[in-house]
């Protein structure tokens, strides 16, 4: 009896005496009571495995990083200049190379930028065609058509401006591929409607036309009258048939003239808005020509 009460007591003082193991918790959003890999590894590897791009959700499953923890990690590698953030719960990882822009280009992020935002996109206006090579200079912004509006975003020095277009369904688009995956590109015909769509950003008639100058040799002139079809204002086809014959590229016309000419077109303004007093009337579009622009050839 005397050696059972002995071993008990001696058990009683051994477990008092043994380390007691740590609380498994969070702090600050950080699991505890086990090893984890830092968001500076972690981005590491993305890039070794050629990805640029990851969210909120993947870094909280994979690093177990969430909250304060996870605002202080990305802080520190924003303030190295490995990290951007064009939009909350977004980030894309800065190669060296990228380093002075503080961001790569928005063509390596856009696709799963918008994902993660879940709107249908394309690419379009003038950085659709500078990507088909029509750009006498390179747009100051990067434009995204999408279906509803969103604030303009900051990716390093790149800024990414969203124009609003509704039957985006219906517009002719290609993947095309990137140096991180692939992106949706308006077509060259669907570009050609679109910067007269968004004549504002696309620089106004003047710039429009030195574009379409330089975009015109990719242009199906069936699938313009697609295009035309998909577009669905009759008067932006005039516009534009009016500004392919201006810059020289009549024969490009050709087709979506007859298209026109079926439907019966009543007179437009080339410039909605501008006077047109002592205006000429182009009578292959019936466009009134109150804005001078394109080379006569």
């Amino acid at each position: 009896m005397q050696k059972g009460l002995e071993k008990m007591y001696l058990l009683q003082v051994m477990r008092k005496a043994l380390p007691r193991p740590k609380d498994v918790g969070t702090r600050h959003g950080r699991p505890r009571g086990r090893p984890q890999r830092t968001l500076a590894e972690f981005v590491d590897a993305l890039q070794s495995s050629g990805s640029y791009v990851f969210d909120r959700r993947q870094v909280g499953a994979e690093l177990g990083l969430t909250g304060l923890a996870l605002k202080r990690a990305v802080a520190r590698l924003k303030a190295r200049g490995r990290l951007c953030a064009p939009r909350r719960g977004f980030y894309v990882v800065v190669p060296l190379e990228y380093r002075v822009a503080a961001a790569p280009p928005p063509t390596w992020f856009i696709d799963a930028l918008m994902r993660h935002m879940g709107r249908p996109y394309y690419v379009g206006v003038l950085s659709a065609a500078a990507i088909h090579g029509a750009a006498h200079q390179q747009p100051q912004e990067f434009q995204v058509v999408t279906d509803r509006p969103e604030r303009p975003l900051r990716a390093g020095r790149a800024r990414i401006r969203f124009l609003i277009k509704e039957r985006l369904d219906t517009s002719a688009v290609a993947d095309v591929k990137t140096d991180t995956g692939t992106m949706r590109v308006a077509t060259p015909e669907t570009t050609a409607f679109d910067l007269l769509r968004h004549q504002r950003a696309a620089g106004g008639l003047g710039n429009i036309a030195t574009v379409l100058a330089e975009l015109a040799e990719h242009l199906d002139p069936r699938r313009l009258v697609l295009a035309a079809e998909a577009d669905g204002e009759l008067a932006r086809a005039q516009r534009l048939g009016h500004l392919l014959d201006r810059v020289g590229a009549r024969d490009r016309g050709g087709r979506l003239a007859t298209w026109v000419a079926r439907r019966r077109p009543r007179l437009v303004l080339l410039r909605p808005g501008r006077p047109s007093a002592r205006a000429s009337v182009d009578s292959r579009w019936q466009v009134v020509v109150n804005e001078r622009v394109g080379d006569d050839r």
